[in-house]
């Protein structure tokens, strides 16, 4: 279990935020337990990707406040968190598990040290044989593996996952959305998820935010043991 000195591993308290005149959130509040994984639904321009930038510290809220653990500033939340953006964003120039070290590599490790604790993931993660593949020679699928082994190196307490499987086919990404529940099961974290697929929000996570046309705004938040498919396509329609 992750363990924080904090009541909660990410709150948000009454969050508003705007770009000029255009206001994305309005009066946002959420919060997880440790080890819990919250999903983020909603229309397309609602401000879900702006929230895990605010709460990943890259931002700062226009109002309300987001604490990470104990920390409200924006370094002390970036600290606490790993962001997995929508695109994996792997070096070309580099194998995989030379892209999955990057975060221990920035962080001062040596180029061999990060391949050596790269190297159980990849065979716990299905990956073994294909360390040394550079990253054209790997399928879509396996790509975001290895991103979100990169998001998982960085060692931080909380995982912002950015619609990770969008860009992947039907397939593809129904087959991931499985991975990462096992994935998640073998290295506990608390998971922040933002997704358009309702399907994968209650298969991946415990609980469920969704999110009303922008200005974003809390219409829905239970438990994805208490929730319908149904229930929710309703609260988007709000």
């Amino acid at each position: 279990m992750i363990e924080t000195r904090a009541d909660k591993a990410v709150a948000i308290d009454a969050v508003g935020h705007g770009f000029g005149a255009l206001r994305v959130l309005e009066d946002v509040s959420l919060s997880l337990e440790a080890g819990q994984r919250l999903a983020v639904v909603g229309p397309s321009g609602c401000g879900k990707s702006t929230l895990l930038r605010l709460v990943a510290g890259l931002e700062q809220p226009a109002g309300g406040r987001i604490a990470v653990g104990d920390r409200e500033d924006p370094a002390g939340r970036l600290a606490g968190c790993a962001l997995m953006p929508q695109n994996d964003l792997l070096l070309p120039w580099r194998s995989a598990i030379d892209n999955a070290g990057l975060g221990l590599v920035n962080a001062g490790l040596g180029r061999a040290e990060a391949r050596r604790a790269a190297a159980p993931l990849f065979e716990r993660f299905g990956l073994s044989g294909f360390e040394s593949t550079a990253p054209r020679e790997l399928s879509g699928g396996m790509r975001q593996r290895v991103a979100f082994l990169r998001t998982l190196l960085a060692g931080k307490g909380v995982l912002l996952l950015d619609e990770p499987f969008a860009a992947l086919d039907a397939l593809t990404r129904e087959e991931l959305q499985s991975w990462l529940v096992e994935a998640l099961a073998q290295e506990p974290r608390t998971v922040l998820l933002v997704t358009h697929d309702v399907g994968e929000a209650l298969r991946s996570c415990d609980r469920i935010a969704v999110l009303s046309a922008r200005p974003g705004r809390v219409v829905l938040e239970a438990d994805t043991a208490d929730v319908g498919r149904d229930q929710v396509l309703e609260a988007l329609r709000r």
